[in-house]
């Protein structure tokens, strides 16, 4: 049951918050005010259900090292997209003809942000760790990827390859980000940053979702395989190259930290103290 009420209330939240984003969309500095809302919302919701269902504090959201385990997070997150332009850029299958609009970065900011928290609550905060705790961190890990995967076929332009794609190098990644780290709030630094980084900065398509227009004024051509095509640079074979590598990184890093369930321990996960990075 508790896995019941933890993703009813964050299912919630991600409904008010998606809606109040929507309803204001093409207004960028409300875009901003509501997404940064909606993302600190999704936090204390989930800390919330999570001290009234277990009985026990949300160790993974804590606020101690917070700021500085979300930027380390930002930082790589931005770093993973930055290398998948770097490479379509010197192929020549992307272009920047100029400057964007930093007013429309900013309300993409708060967008990514309410979407990086929210999504980041909700598959890894609830779906993987609790199937973590009955099926090991590999089963919930492949699990609850093709399942973040298979979920952004809902978009407008998506391809089946383009949630296999988004399966391996974010659902996979994400779910070994947090279990390396334990830390929600790293995860969502990640999630953030490469989605910020895709819209907010190089002004790609993200998953489909269509063309938006960040801090540059770009644009991608070239074989789908490289580009993404419609589904945008995620559909890229870079970006399932770099997410696949960063899995095995935060895999690693989990083995090292003993932050891997076996299969069959029923360890709480959920109840280990989040592993702090270095700063």
């Amino acid at each position: 049951m508790r896995f019941v009420w933890q993703f009813l209330a964050v299912m919630a939240t991600t409904a008010l918050g998606g809606g109040a984003i929507a309803a204001v969309k093409g207004n960028d500095w409300l875009s901003l005010a509501l997404g940064l809302a909606a993302a600190a919302l999704a936090v204390l919701v989930y800390a919330w259900v999570v001290r009234r269902t277990e009985h026990r504090p949300a160790l993974d959201v804590t606020r101690e090292g917070a700021v500085a385990t979300t930027g380390w997070g930002v930082v790589i997150g931005t770093g993973m997209f930055a290398a998948v332009i770097v490479n379509l850029l010197t192929s020549g299958h992307y272009e920047v003809d100029g400057l964007g609009s930093v007013t429309g970065a900013l309300g993409l900011a708060g967008f990514m942000a309410g979407a990086a928290a929210t999504e980041e609550v909700l598959y890894r905060g609830v779906l993987f760790r609790i199937i973590e705790e009955r099926t090991g961190t590999y089963i919930a890990l492949a699990l609850t990827g093709l399942v973040f995967g298979l979920s952004h076929l809902l978009n407008e332009h998506a391809t089946l390859w383009g949630g296999i794609a988004i399966a391996i190098e974010a659902g996979f990644m994400l779910a070994a980000a947090y279990a390396a780290t334990r830390s929600l709030w790293f995860a969502i630094g990640v999630h953030f940053g490469w989605n910020f980084a895709a819209a907010g900065i190089f002004s790609t398509e993200v998953s489909g979702n269509g063309t938006n227009e960040g801090l540059l004024d770009s644009s991608t051509s070239g074989p789908e395989l490289l580009t993404g095509g419609a589904f945008g640079p995620e559909g890229s074979v870079y970006s399932v190259g770099f997410g696949a590598l960063l899995t095995l990184v935060f895999l690693w890093l989990a083995h090292r930290r003993g932050n891997i369930v076996p299969f069959g321990s029923r360890r709480a996960a959920g109840v280990d103290s989040a592993v702090k990075l270095p700063r």
